[in-house]
């Protein structure tokens, strides 16, 4: 099933500013925050470096520059995942689809590389892997694909056969090319696979039950026109 949506739900539910949830995997591991500490040290230290050889001329601009590049630590990832909705909102088009879990298993990707001494003396580069989720969805009219995230404690109770929600993209407007597709929703378990959360959740899974509720809707009037049919004829 795939269902057309307006530009303004799309940008509702892709919204254009980082969310808390986007922001806070954005955030990332220590790491991650150390790497983005060190990019603040390093810029501040440049611009007092400037500052001291080029006077206080330019002084006002070194402090508000050194005031935005010391906090690029905390800002950082709201650029960072604002910039990752952009690339979805660049699309013109956008439809809810509804499909089904094909197949669900686990592989492991390589993340980083350690360098290491073994007991002999030498030199080994150790692989760090982290276990991955690839989910395969797909739906009657042949269309498939494959997402792959990190593996979660919550994506045990996928099994195929269960039905499966998700945001796709297009630049055509009658979605007849899929370009993007965004994070997938196992509504049975309410359980979300995603490398990145492009969708505002809430939204996404209010959506989905006001669709449902009008299927079954729109199915409940079509059988009391057939019930009312089948009397006229016994009479």
């Amino acid at each position: 099933m795939l269902i057309p949506l307006t530009r303004e739900t799309f940008q509702e539910l892709i919204p254009a500013v980082a969310t808390g949830t986007q922001y806070k995997y954005i955030w990332g591991k220590p790491p991650d925050f150390l790497r983005r500490m060190l990019i603040s040290a390093v810029a501040v230290v440049f611009l007092l470096i400037i500052y001291k050889f080029a006077g206080s001329d330019v002084g006002p601009l070194v402090l508000i520059t050194g005031l935005i590049a010391g906090l690029y630590w905390m800002w950082a990832p709201i650029l960072w995942a604002s910039l990752k909705n952009a690339e979805c909102r660049k699309y013109k088009y956008c439809g809810f689809w509804q499909g089904r879990v094909l197949d669900i298993y686990i592989t492991d990707e390589v993340t980083s590389q350690e360098e290491t001494v073994n007991k002999k003396g030498q030199l080994v580069i150790v692989d760090n892997l982290e276990p991955r989720i690839n989910l395969e969805v797909g739906d009657k009219t042949g269309f498939t694909t494959t997402l792959t995230a990190p593996l979660q404690k919550s994506h045990q109770g996928i099994v195929p056969g269960q039905a499966a929600l998700m945001l796709i993209m297009s630049n055509q407007e009658d979605l007849g090319r899929i370009a993007k597709v965004s994070d997938i929703y196992i509504p049975s378990r309410e359980v979300w696979v995603s490398d990145y959360p492009y969708l505002r959740k809430d939204v996404f899974v209010e959506m989905s039950e006001q669709i449902k509720k009008g299927r079954q809707k729109k199915a409940g009037n079509n059988d009391n026109r057939s019930t009312k049919r089948r009397s006229t004829v016994d009479y």
